[in-house]
């Protein structure tokens, strides 16, 4: 009969052995390890990524209300110095302003312009024009948009409605 020592295998009671025999079970252990804390980050990526984007969304929406309001300001005092508003964003200084999502800010002079008909004029639900004076608008972060509001197209624009007594998402108007 061999023995364990004949084998040249040291014996079970040798440290030797407990070494070897310590360190495979460590490392499977260690592998468990490695795939659960794999695992936890992944379901923590799945939960924090959405909420990240919803959040810039939010950032973002904010920042081009807050730049619409910044143009609106620079439209009323060409408008209390001229008594006229502007034909293009150009003459205010603001032709060269980007929306959050790089697209140019979209202005349309309505009051004493030649515009024939409604068809470019921004418009709610009811197909009515959203402004008389001027519409300006962001194209959101689709950079798409069309004259009804309720279009797909137009639901994350950023726009002024009501002559200025609304700035927001187009979807919340």
């Amino acid at each position: 009969m061999r023995t364990a020592l004949s084998a040249g295998l040291p014996p079970a009671s040798s440290p030797r052995f407990r070494h070897n025999c310590a360190v495979h079970s460590q490392s499977g252990f260690q592998l468990l390890e490695l795939l659960l804390a794999l695992a936890i980050i992944a379901v923590l990526a799945t939960v924090a990524i959405p909420a990240y984007s919803q959040y810039r969304d939010r950032v973002n929406n904010a920042t081009a209300a807050s730049d619409i309001n910044m143009i609106v300001q620079a439209i009323e005092r060409f408008y209390t110095e001229n008594n006229n508003y502007p034909d293009t964003l150009g003459q205010v200084g603001m032709n060269s302003l980007k929306d959050p999502w790089e697209n140019p800010y979209q202005y349309l002079r309505i009051s004493g312009a030649n515009i024939r008909g409604n068809g470019r004029l921004r418009k709610d639900r009811n197909l009515v024009p959203i402004n008389s004076d001027y519409d300006l608008y962001s194209m959101g972060k689709d950079g798409a948009s069309v004259p009804p509001l309720t279009a797909a197209h137009s639901r994350d624009d950023i726009v002024r409605a009501n002559n200025g007594k609304f700035i927001g998402l187009a979807a919340d108007y």
